[in-house]
């Protein structure tokens, strides 16, 4: 009895804390939406807000951007995804890799690249120069939807190939023996049973388009297309400040995900087929026609060149043109530009201490928090799903509106914890928006250890801290190395949050590279950019080094 009463103040203790970081600032945005000053609810501030023609427009902007990536990105990922499932190509497992790379660049730095390449006297028109003013075209929302779709696609093709990989071969030759010819099976057949996981990746890319801040930052406020994140950030941070206006506005964000996963769990729910069982499953045949190969590679290759190839080839030559006028011209390369970066630009160095130290602080305690969370709950039954949906949901909120009602709440609580504006708030942030990361992957790895190895260690006389330091967590050690690697780099390149939350004269990475750029010292930005994509794959191949050498 005793035990049980300890274990329920334990989960109760845990469920409070989270309740007081995550869901009363999330609470906080719909209550600053509503509360006048005087403490007053008034609903007309609100909805005259929202229904000002201007937020109007920007919520129609959302809306339409939403959409058009997530036909961009099925356009893109759907034959990527057949590819990588029917074809030889079925066999390059590097291409899974490769075709990661967008989704792990900062999208700021694959927009800022975009933009240098296809602007006016930009590379492209100094490569082609007869194209004349061309490329100009790109600065529209179909480059902007271009340049997103490009970010957001690999979700896509993940959950696509995946689905694909689990139809069971026999069902489309079945279709075949009847007389169905391809384009038949595909769409009565294959189509059919890919809808639940297309239902997925579709909201996944809706989603992450709405709650996007990089891309329509720096390419959207170049063309005037003002989305919800670019206004919400706009009301948060230019003068006259406006919580209001920003929390209403984030009040329609959430509620738009928040019923798009609704939706999403409605039409998962209506189209879910089993299709891995205990029988056996026959794979089903790649094609090894010469001119589906064919096909095939130039697909790929033109995908990669405008996911991959333009961004970083406009990133990397920047940053080494001495002089912009004179563009890609022989003996206009330098190294200065790195140089100032580390030794002439005492900013460049302390950005990237800054975000260094944010990063591994944060990893770090959210890797603490989640493991000490995820071990409390592993034998809860009531307070398990209350705790989880707690810490999980960081993960259904988009950054920045989870980073405004944060700032919101720990403003009002100033007097009595003075963190706010520091950078301890900054890791406070970090730790608790990330905070998912480090319980998904502890908890991965905490499904696969069966009850009888902690059971044996009590047995043997281990009490309950030495089970869990010499059993439980040498085990979790590697998901607990992913994760905290994840969220290392997550909090090493983000940018909403740390130009909302930043102190005054601190700058970080992201917020670096975007003030350079807008400010005219290109070259520079997009040197410390190079930076950040090398320190970030650097660590991603050294956590790929260690979880290989536990395999061994």
């Amino acid at each position: 009895m005793k035990e049980k009463i300890k274990s329920n103040a334990l989960y109760i203790v845990i469920a409070l804390v989270l309740g007081f970081l995550i869901v009363v600032p999330i609470l906080t945005v719909f209550a600053r939406a509503i509360v006048t000053d005087e403490g007053a609810i008034d609903f007309a501030d609100a909805i005259a807000t929202i229904c000002d023609s201007d937020n109007l427009e920007t919520i129609g902007n959302s809306l339409l951007l939403g959409v058009l990536v997530v036909i961009t990105s099925t356009i893109i990922a759907t034959p990527l995804a057949f590819i990588l499932t029917r074809t030889s190509f079925a066999c390059k497992k590097w291409l899974d890799i490769v075709l990661m790379i967008p989704f792990m660049t900062p999208p700021y730095i694959s927009s800022s690249g975009w933009i240098l390449f296809m602007q006016k006297r930009g590379l492209f028109q100094q490569l082609f120069p007869w194209t004349g003013s061309a490329s100009e075209a790109f600065f529209s929302l179909g480059g902007l939807v271009l340049a997103m779709s490009l970010h957001v696609f690999p979700f896509l093709t993940t959950i696509l190939k995946n689905a694909i990989l689990n139809i069971n071969g026999s069902l489309e030759e079945s279709a075949a023996i009847y007389g169905a010819g391809f384009w038949y099976r595909l769409r009565k057949v294959t189509m059919p049973l890919l809808t639940g996981n297309y239902a997925i990746g579709a909201l996944l890319v809706f989603v992450k388009t709405l709650s996007e801040y990089g891309t329509p930052s720096t390419l959207g406020k170049r063309i005037g297309f003002y989305v919800f994140t670019t206004d919400i950030h706009r009301y948060a941070t230019t003068s006259p400040i406006d919580f209001g206006k920003a929390s209403s506005l984030s009040s329609v964000l959430v509620t738009i995900c928040m019923v798009l996963w609704f939706v999403q769990n409605y039409i998962t729910s209506k189209h879910t087929y089993h299709l891995v069982g205990g029988k056996g499953r026959k794979s089903e045949k790649k094609s090894n026609k010469k001119w589906v190969t064919v096909l095939s590679a130039v697909y790929i290759f033109i995908v990669l060149l405008l996911a991959v190839g333009i961004p970083y080839f406009s990133v990397i030559a920047t940053s080494l043109i001495k002089l912009r006028g004179y563009g890609l011209a022989a003996g206009n390369f330098t190294l200065e530009h790195y140089k100032e970066l580390f030794v002439d630009n005492s900013k460049g160095i302390r950005a990237i201490l800054t975000s260094l130290g944010l990063a591994a602080s944060s990893a770090t305690i959210a890797s603490i928090i989640g493991v000490c969370v995820t071990v409390c709950i592993q034998k809860a039954k009531k307070w398990k799903n209350i705790i989880q949906s707690e810490a999980l949901l960081p993960e259904m909120i988009p950054n920045i509106v989870f980073a405004i009602g944060l700032m919101i709440f720990w403003n009002k609580i100033y007097k009595a914890i003075p963190l706010y504006n520091t950078l301890g708030f900054m890791v406070l942030v970090y730790v608790v928006m990330f905070l998912p990361y480090a319980i998904q992957y502890t908890s991965s790895s905490l499904m696969q250890i069966g009850p009888n190895l902690q059971l044996a260690g009590k047995v043997c006389g281990g009490s309950s801290f030495y089970v869990f330091r010499r059993v439980t967590f040498p085990l979790l050690f590697k998901g607990v190395l992913s994760g905290w690697m994840m969220i290392f780099i997550i909090s090493f390149r983000e940018l909403v949050a740390s130009s909302l939350i930043s102190p005054p004269n601190v700058l970080t990475v992201s917020t670096f590279i975007v003030r350079e750029f807008e400010q005219g010292s290109v070259s520079v930005g997009m040197a410390m950019a190079v930076i950040c994509v090398l320190l970030t794959t650097t660590a991603l191949i050294i956590l790929n080094y260690f979880v290989d050498r536990e395999k061994e």
